[in-house]
């Protein structure tokens, strides 16, 4: 098996867009990454821009080649990378905790964001370009983002990206066997043990307005399953819902 492959970028668009483009022209290994000092036009989820000053963050896209996982269960592979990016930020910091459905929370502000673009051919997944953005040295935020933070602002101390960028790869490489190796139910159950806001209950909106609910639990499949005072269940897929943050 080829090691993968890490190449470093000044600039570039996107991390996901210049690994999708390298892809064009030769088969990288699998978990070979492109990492970059800036990108122009960060994205994050549903088209939402993703800002870093150049230099600040750690910027990086992750080709990883699942092997015949159907396309219904891409939740996974999810799964397997906010686990790691958890891993390696309790490394530094306490309170990590992944924010439903793919944000990583330091106590209750944002320092990290995930964007997975899944091919499908046939029905299963064939190739997942997995963007990941941490917040590291970054001390000021200027975007409309609600609640931004970065490792520095956290502890005062400037972070080695390269050395943060060698310790996610090695834990994506550790939840990656567990999910090649069919040990899923144990990745799921992580992932949902890794909850933000896991306990209590808090105000939520959807399409019909404001309401109080518990995290009740997240499906295998990835829905939201929230549970309101009088014991009512609602399921919720990907933007159907948000958790309201000032209450």
């Amino acid at each position: 098996m080829l090691s993968p492959k890490i190449i470093h970028l000044l600039e570039t668009e996107s991390t996901n867009l210049a690994l999708r483009l390298m892809l064009r022209d030769e088969t990288l290994p699998n978990t070979s990454i492109v990492w970059a000092d800036y990108q122009t036009k960060g994205r994050g989820q549903a088209g939402s821009s993703w800002e870093s000053s150049p230099g600040m963050n750690l910027l990086c896209s992750i080709v990883f080649y699942p092997a015949h996982l159907p396309a219904n269960q891409s939740f996974v592979v999810l799964e397997s990378v906010a686990l790691s990016v958890k891993s390696t930020l309790a490394r530094y910091v306490p309170d990590v905790t992944i924010k439903w459905p793919n944000d990583i929370y330091w106590q209750h502000q944002k320092i990290c964001g995930i964007l997975i673009e899944n091919d499908i051919v046939a029905g299963n997944i064939t190739r997942s370009i997995i963007g990941i953005g941490i917040n590291l040295n970054q001390t000021g935020f200027v975007s409309d983002a609600p609640n931004p933070v970065s490792l520095a602002m956290i502890t005062g101390k400037e972070y080695d990206r390269l050395e943060i960028l060698h310790q996610l790869h090695a834990d994506f490489q550790f939840y990656v066997n567990e999910l090649e190796t069919g040990r899923t139910d144990g990745l799921h159950r992580q992932y949902c043990a890794a909850l933000y806001r896991s306990e209590g209950f808090y105000i939520y909106k959807d399409a019909q307005g404001y309401f109080e609910a518990r995290l009740h639990s997240v499906e295998p499949f990835g829905h939201l399953i929230l549970e309101r005072r009088d014991g009512t269940l609602s399921r919720y897929g990907f933007k159907e819902v948000e958790a309201v943050q000032n209450q």
